[in-house]
């Protein structure tokens, strides 16, 4: 394993249904945002107290524990976060669910384009549907403002109605789906 955990981060997000994966990429082009390509992600849950702990393994690339805590609701909000990479994900799977426990597994394909400093996932998360993420990424001196000012023009421009909005993570929606 690594030994350089990050430094704390922040970002703003929103979360929302996808109509249509079609319209989406085409907005993502009339905006100019940068295509960044497409990951087949695997994302395990832990069981914590407080916030969340996921170990994320993307097909091709270097695995990342991520712990993060963001209050769940639909508007847009702050979360803040620590990466720390993962040389040897199964090793730290293993090691994880013996002293914590699974929580759950989430499966995803995410489409991501770049624009300005907001990530835009395009995911089709396995069993549950095809979603649209904004995540404006704040640098360490930036007002949280800012990032809600800008996901409220993105959610305009994708036609986010109130009803598309979630206010829970994947994880929380999958286990709902399992009551």
């Amino acid at each position: 394993m690594s030994d350089s955990v990050s430094a704390p981060r922040r970002n703003i997000e929103l979360k929302a249904k996808l109509k249509s994966l079609k319209n989406a990429l085409q907005v993502c082009q009339e905006l100019g945002a940068t295509d960044a390509g497409v990951e087949r992600q695997r994302d395990t849950y832990f069981v914590v107290t407080q916030g969340r702990l996921k170990l994320r393994e993307i097909a091709g690339e270097q695995a990342v524990l991520i712990a993060y805590d963001r209050p769940d609701g639909t508007a847009t909000r702050l979360s803040r976060y620590h990466l720390f990479p993962v040389s040897d994900p199964q090793l730290l799977k293993d090691m994880l669910e013996g002293v914590l426990g699974i929580r759950s597994v989430v499966e995803k394909q995410r489409t991501i384009s770049l624009y300005q400093n907001v990530r835009i996932h395009l995911d089709e998360v396995t069993a549950l549907g095809t979603f649209l993420e904004f995540e404006a990424v704040l640098s360490p001196d930036q007002a949280e403002s800012d990032g809600h000012s800008l996901l409220a023009e993105l959610r305009e421009r994708f036609g986010i109605e109130e009803d598309d909005l979630l206010a829970h993570s994947y994880v929380d929606l999958i286990e709902s789906a399992n009551d």
